[in-house]
């Protein structure tokens, strides 16, 4: 399972011009789920996410996670991340997660985020989404589970 987090000062999706999820300040996770992965990998990405130590301190340094920052988390659904770009000048989706098992694990991560912490959104599974976002820093991670 692949999690692209960012870093933001506010972040929101929108679907047929009707925003859908809003944060402030907080982490916009971009999540691809690829044809192996579990419920197990979910949970593991979910606990990297929000554990990560991407905010400043008082001193400054990048040693606040999410939660010790009382950030939002704004979760959008992105097939393409699962993606291989290795060969030639278009994308393969070979190693993608089918629809089906994408969904149940997109929601499962979720349902998971929302009982873990106070503030999540989320996009809507398989929409047209136009995301938008303000990077601060920019600070942005890619994380595997």
């Amino acid at each position: 399972m692949l999690g692209l987090i960012q870093r933001v000062r506010h972040a929101s999706v929108v679907v047929d011009e009707r925003e859908v999820g809003a944060i402030g300040p907080g982490l916009l996770l971009l999540l691809g789920v690829e044809k192996d992965d579990t419920r197990a990998n979910a949970d593991a990405l979910l606990k990297k996410v929000l554990a990560y130590r991407v905010f400043a301190d008082e001193a400054g340094k990048m040693n606040l996670n999410l939660q010790q920052a009382g950030g939002g988390l704004l979760v959008v659904s992105q097939f393409t991340l699962a993606a291989d770009t290795r060969k030639g000048l278009r994308p393969s989706f070979s190693s993608a997660g089918s629809p089906a098992l994408a969904e149940e694990l997109y929601d499962h991560f979720v349902t998971g985020a929302q009982e873990r912490h106070d503030s999540v959104a989320t996009g809507v599974f398989a929409a047209d989404m136009q995301v938008s976002l303000q990077n601060d820093g920019p600070v942005t991670f890619m994380l595997q589970a």
